[in-house]
């Protein structure tokens, strides 16, 4: 960081506009400055998985996914720069195979939940489709690498598995989704 935040409030935000890194100015409501917030709140989400008990393995793959997070959000912020790499992405699909290799086999779609910590991870994954799709759709409108929407993918992904994961690591297995389970209450 060139200069550091001395002060918090500037009003410079005040009249509904905000600035980019290049210097610019958008209005708050504008697709970039959305998709920004999403990035940032799915940084946010993983902070709350952070605060459960973790094994050291998936801790510290967190937070290297949340210092690529803010990487990301400041590419996003700067049009025109790349920040996020063909390498980070990899690191997410090496990351997939390696918690996945350990689990069963899917047969059937899973509920979010089981342990506080897999809750997370599945909440982390619904916020991070969230910004994926924001992305997505700035990139209609709006010049966008494909490195950032590239690594919001996988970062869902291995979210879900890490979901998987933690439940296997708590000693709780998946919970199942079970078709038409309330079907009976339907004709009451």
């Amino acid at each position: 960081m060139g200069h550091r935040l001395s002060k918090i409030y500037t009003r410079t935000g005040d009249a509904g506009s905000t600035g980019l890194g290049d210097g610019s100015r958008v209005a708050k409501s504008d697709a970039r400055i959305h998709a920004i917030g999403e990035i940032d709140e799915s940084n946010a989400t993983l902070g709350l998985l952070l605060a459960e008990e973790l094994p050291d393995d998936v801790r510290a793959l967190l937070v290297d996914v949340q210092h690529d997070l803010f990487d990301l959000g400041g590419e996003i912020c700067i049009p025109g720069m790349s920040m996020i790499t063909a390498g980070q992405v990899k690191r997410l699909e090496v990351a997939i195979d390696r918690y996945n290799a350990n689990l069963e086999p899917l047969k059937d779609f899973i509920l979010p939940g089981g342990s506080r910590a897999a809750a997370q991870a599945h909440h982390a994954r619904t916020v991070c489709r969230r910004a994926e799709r924001a992305l997505v759709a700035l990139a209609q409108a709006q010049p966008v690498n494909d490195g950032p929407r590239q690594y919001l993918n996988r970062l869902s992904d291995l979210l879900f598995v890490l979901g998987r994961a933690l439940n296997r690591a708590g000693g709780q297995g998946d919970a199942l989704w079970q078709k038409r389970k309330n079907a009976d209450d339907d004709n009451a």
